[in-house]
Order: C-alpha cells, then sequence, then structure tokens
C-alpha cells in the first residue's frame, strides 16, 4: 500500500506540470496588458512600459515562464499583480468560504442523492422510479445560476426565510455562518445530486441481478439486509468514483454560484483576477485547484480499499 500511495504521488508530477505549461502559456497569449489595467486608460506609454519592465512582462515567455516554474518547488508562486500579496496567501485567504460551501454542497447531495437512488433501483420500472429519474434529468438540466436565483426569489425575497447574498465566516457562530451557505448550497448540491442518483441507480441495477443477491433472496433474508448490507456496500465503488469527482468539481468549479450569491470564495478570485489580466494570480490558482482536484482522486483511490477488501489484494 505504501508502494502504491508513493507511485501515486510520483504521477502526480507530471499531470501538474502538463497543467502549469498549458496555463501559463494560454493565459500569456490572451490579449491584454496588466500593466495598462494596474495603471489606467490615462497611463502614460513610458509609464505602462516602465511598469512592464518591472513586472518582468517585457521578457521572453520561455524565461517568464521558467522563472515562475521554477519558484513552484519552493512554494513561491510568485505574487499577485494587483492585490500585491503572495499568490498562496491570496488563495488560502479564499478558500475558506469555497471549502464550506462544497462541503455543505457535497453533505446535501449525499443524503438526497444516495437514498433516491437505492429507492428507484429497488422500484425499477415503477412511477416511483420515473419520479425520481425526471428529478435526476432536472437536475442535470437546470444552470446553476438559474436554480440559484429561483431559490433567491423563493427563500430570501417571499419568504425572508434566509439572507439572498452574502457571506459570514465561522467566527461568527454557526448558525451565521450556514444560513449564508443554505442557499447556494442546494444550488450546487442539487446539481450533484442528480449525477450521484443515476449512478448510484445504474450502479445498484448492476448488484441487484448478481446471483448472490438471487441466493440471499432464496435463503429468506429481509430485503432490507440484502439492500443495504450486500448490495449497496458491492456498489459503493463506481457511487464513490463519483462522490470523490463531484467534491472535485464544487471546489473547482463554484465560480457562477459564488458569483451569484456573493461568496468571497476561489471562484470570486479567479474571476476578480481574469477581469484584471492578473496572470501570476490565475495560474498559480489555476495550479493550486488541478492539484486539489489530482489529491482528491488520490483520496478517492485509497478509499476503494477500504470499501472492497478485493482492492487491495489486486494492487498487491
Amino acid at each position: 500500500m505504501r508502494l502504491y500511495i508513493l507511485q501515486r504521488l510520483l504521477s502526480i508530477i507530471p499531470v501538474m506540470l502538463v497543467v502549469a505549461i498549458v496555463v501559463f502559456f494560454l493565459i500569456h497569449l490572451t490579449p491584454g496588458d496588466p500593466a495598462s489595467i494596474i495603471l489606467g486608460p490615462d497611463a502614460l506609454p513610458e509609464d505602462i512600459k516602465a511598469l512592464r519592465t518591472e513586472l518582468g512582462l517585457d521578457l521572453p515567455l520561455y524565461q517568464q515562464f521558467f522563472s515562475w516554474f521554477s519558484g513552484i518547488f519552493v512554494g513561491d508562486l510568485g505574487d499577485s499583480l494587483y492585490l500585491d500579496m503572495p499568490v498562496l496567501t491570496a488563495f488560502t485567504s479564499h478558500l475558506g468560504p469555497t471549502l464550506s460551501l462544497a462541503i455543505l454542497a457535497q453533505i446535501i447531495s449525499i443524503v438526497i442523492a444516495i437514498p433516491f437512488g437505492i429507492i428507484a433501483a429497488t422500484k425499477r420500472g415503477t412511477a416511483v422510479d420515473q419520479f425520481f429519474m425526471v428529478f435526476a434529468l432536472l437536475g442535470i438540466s437546470i444552470p446553476s445560476f438559474l436554480l440559484g436565483l429561483l431559490l433567491i426569489l423563493l427563500f430570501a425575497v417571499e419568504l425572508h426565510w434566509l439572507p439572498a447574498a452574502g457571506y459570514q465566516p465561522l467566527s461568527a457562530g454557526l448558525w451565521n455562518h450556514l444560513k449564508f451557505l443554505i442557499l447556494p448550497a442546494i444550488t450546487l448540491g442539487s446539481i450533484q445530486a442528480a449525477l450521484i442518483a443515476r449512478m448510484t441507480r445504474s450502479s445498484m441495477l448492476d448488484i441487484l441481478s448478481m446471483n448472490y443477491i438471487k441466493t440471499a433472496h432464496a435463503k429468506g433474508l429481509k430485503e432490507r439486509v440484502i439492500i443495504y448490507k450486500h448490495a449497496f456496500r458491492n456498489a459503493l465503488i463506481p457511487i464513490l468514483t463519483v462522490v470523490g469527482q463531484a467534491f472535485g468539481t464544487l471546489v473547482a468549479g463554484a465560480v457562477v454560484t459564488e458569483a451569484v450569491f456573493n461568496i468571497p470564495g476561489i471562484g470570486q478570485l479567479i474571476v476578480n483576477a481574469i477581469q484584471r489580466r492578473d496572470y501570476v494570480l490565475i495560474q498559480g490558482t489555476v495550479l493550486l485547484i488541478a492539484g486539489t482536484y489530482v489529491f482528491i482522486n488520490l483520496i478517492v483511490d485509497l478509499l476503494y480499499g477500504v470499501v472492497d477488501p478485493r482492492v487491495r489484494l489486486n494492487k498487491k
């Protein structure tokens, strides 16, 4: 197991190298001059030129890349051109809201999706199955910004139950923290719940058709024991995969939802960096997000052995 973990950790290096190269050159080939944006429209050409020289933007691209990439190995992702702080500091200062939102959205999606998927699989072909699959289809089809606006209209404007937008840190109190996250978490969680529910149903249907499930029925075991002890546990591998991917997507892809609900997370940080052409902040943030996504996948792979001991035997 230790050798497997080491191999997976080493495999992250070429992935991150490819991500770094692609992100760097895509960003620097995009039209727009950070120096002009920082100094404003009334800046003189000589001032813009001097700032470009100070920031190193007048150097050839390959020199800029190697200068930036060499700093990654010592934990230096550079300094934001606009915020005047290290990229790592800017990322960690915005990571808390995004993590809180992602965790709450994931909890909501799992609580909704897995029971729906199991019930749909056990009631295959019935009206109950069709109802849950229609729900899953709607969850996938509705854009996140539209669902978020509808939730704001209903729960914030009409019912006045929850705030429409904003954010409070956990230090302000648990309820004050959660009440600002409930609507955006439902927005994100319902979309991921649709995907998890479909995968749960599909995985359960495959397991329920196995011979050992038929043998369990023949032995007279209770339906609940067959479904949750024998079928669901053996169906967990693909469900765990989609849950892990969903969490990575929630961390990396909450840009629209954070913009709708005005949450100062990673999504808002990236949007502001793009608008300001803050090259250093964009490429550093995207690299950190990619690393987070790869790390989450590694954790999911390690959980396979906990869920199904046969996976550990196969790795040996």
